[in-house]
């Protein structure tokens, strides 16, 4: 990605929250990935003209303009698996916000679709970017797990916008995933009170060594967003998390991997290593959402 590029991919941002403000600003931005990418416009709902000098485009001219090449889907989770397919469709390479879908079945189909259109489908998982992750990654490498929790708190969040529990709180599953490996659903509850918008679910898992691990997510009005974790090992413990630094640019990170996709630079094991490690997650996201319901009286 050091060289001057040859060609720049126009690119519109679906959705300018959180998320799709920090991507527009990345792209204003001078960044090395950047300079691959010429920001055309954005998509939202809401009537805003433009936003720092980006202008507003609607849907449909996103979709049909050849100026448009890249999309990045910054909207709310439930609208995600309607806007990959509508810019698939319409020949677009795509970057989407985790989760990709609220389906295991629908990611699956994007995949096939992204792969017939011969275009990049890129989840992104700026969780894995974060310092912390790194400094876990390096803690547990050649380490025997005897049993572990992983426990996030947060204020309230709408199911019906950000998806059940398991898909809204993916970035921890794929945690979990990402430093232990493949793992099996053995049993989950959710506990809600809608009344004062509080909810709890408490996931057991197990690694394919058979050792158990606890993913609680409890989200409610006045829960500070935290994680807890504790990770008992055959030589010692890790209990939370040392503060191990700032997490600097993790969008920026997170674009300049799909930039190397969009260019060709990843190899085909790497791709379909980060496919099975995505789809893994989203099957046991959806396969607790079941147990869940089953379990409700």
């Amino acid at each position: 990605m050091n060289a001057e590029p040859e060609r720049k991919f126009g690119v519109v941002v679906v959705g300018v929250g959180r998320a799709g403000s920090v991507r527009i600003r990345d792209l204003r931005n001078p960044h090395a990935s950047s300079a691959f990418l010429n920001l055309i416009g954005f998509v939202s709902r809401r009537e805003l003209g433009n936003i720092d000098e980006v202008q507003q485009i609607s849907l449909e001219n996103a979709l049909s303009s050849p100026e448009v090449e890249v999309a990045y889907i910054c909207s709310e989770s439930s609208s995600h698996e309607d806007y990959i397919r509508q810019f698939l469709n319409a020949g677009k390479h795509v970057l989407v916000e985790y989760p990709m879908t609220l389906s295991w079945e629908a990611a699956q189909d994007l995949w096939k679709l992204a792969e017939q259109k011969g275009k990049v489908l890129h989840e992104e998982h700026v969780e894995l970017l974060m310092e912390e992750f790194a400094f876990l990654k390096k803690e547990v490498v050649g380490k025997d797990l005897l049993k572990g929790s992983l426990l996030f708190t947060a204020g309230p969040l709408e199911e019906e916008r950000f998806g059940f529990p398991a898909f809204s709180g993916i970035s921890r599953l794929t945690w979990l995933v990402s430093l232990f490996g493949e793992l099996s659903l053995i049993s989950a509850t959710l506990e809600e009170r809608k009344e004062d918008q509080h909810m709890k679910m408490t996931v057991c898992l197990e690694t394919e060594n058979k050792r158990p691990l606890t993913w609680i997510e409890e989200k409610g009005p006045g829960l500070k967003r935290n994680r807890h974790l504790s990770f008992h090992f055959k030589s010692g413990s890790l209990e939370n998390m040392p503060n191990v630094g700032v997490n600097k640019n993790i969008f920026l990170k997170d674009q300049n991997i799909f930039v190397q996709k969009l260019l060709g630079q990843f190899s085909e094991k790497e791709l379909a290593a980060e496919k099975k490690r995505i789809l893994h997650c989203l099957w046991l996201a959806e396969e607790i959402q079941k147990y869940c319901y089953s379990k409700k009286p």
